[in-house]
């Protein structure tokens, strides 16, 4: 019953995405302001870039909910964007350079744009240090960073964009599903993965099961996640 009642909500949040947003944290900004856009050129494909992981209560954020997402309350709070490494990396949004390489997380280098509507724009494992300067004006759609990989050695395997939308105040992150304008499922292109799926709670198999209604974070919160029933998961 957990997985028919998750098709209907991913048919629900498909259909009326428009009206879902409107409902949300952050809706005033999805009605009043142009939404970002997303953070490669081109159309996603298997040898190119494609989505990996959601934001959010991802099967793999929850096995990993203590060992690397504690303090993200136990959440995936980014998206992940596979890409090889060395692809260029666009402004989702017109902004201030914020930060370069800075204490954020996503090793090797990362990098924060402020943008006009209070939100900041983090990129991470990126391929190199981003050649721009703290302050500089970008616009959207300009070439910021090459992507890279977690430890900076593993292209082969592991290279993605780990992308972010935090608030002003850096202290947690919200859904940047809700704020990018993209045809997300195609994006996946269909393949499975844990960093595509949602753990279920079957205490409420209904909470958090589509990428639109993924909670927002806290840095050092406690476990949102942490459910007393999970379903199994191999």
């Amino acid at each position: 019953m957990a997985e028919i009642s998750r098709r209907k909500l991913i048919s629900l949040g498909v259909g009326l995405m428009v009206g879902t947003l409107a409902g949300l944290p952050g809706s005033g900004y999805a009605q009043s302001a142009p939404k970002f856009g997303l953070p490669f050129q081109g159309e996603p494909s298997l040898g190119g870039w494609r989505m990996r992981q959601w934001y959010g209560n991802t099967q793999w954020a929850y096995r990993q909910r203590r060992a690397l997402y504690s303090s993200g309350q136990g959440l995936h709070f980014g998206l992940d964007f596979f890409a090889p490494c060395g692809t260029a990396i666009l402004a989702i949004g017109n902004g201030t350079v914020l930060a370069i390489d800075g204490p954020y997380g996503a090793a090797p280098h990362n990098l924060l744009i402020s943008h006009p509507n209070g939100y900041v724009s983090l990129y991470g494992h990126l391929q190199e240090r981003a050649k721009l300067r703290i302050g500089q004006k970008v616009q959207q759609g300009e070439l910021v960073a090459f992507s890279g990989a977690p430890t900076g050695a593993d292209c082969d395997t592991h290279p993605h964009l780990h992308l972010e939308i935090r608030p002003a105040n850096l202290g947690g992150t919200v859904n940047p599903i809700n704020l990018i304008e993209a045809d997300w499922y195609n994006l996946a292109l269909g393949l499975p993965g844990e960093g595509l799926l949602f753990q279920v709670n079957l205490d409420e198999p209904d909470l958090w099961q589509t990428i639109f209604d993924q909670p927002q974070v806290r840095f050092g919160g406690s476990l949102l996640n942490d459910f007393a029933h999970p379903w199994p998961i191999r």
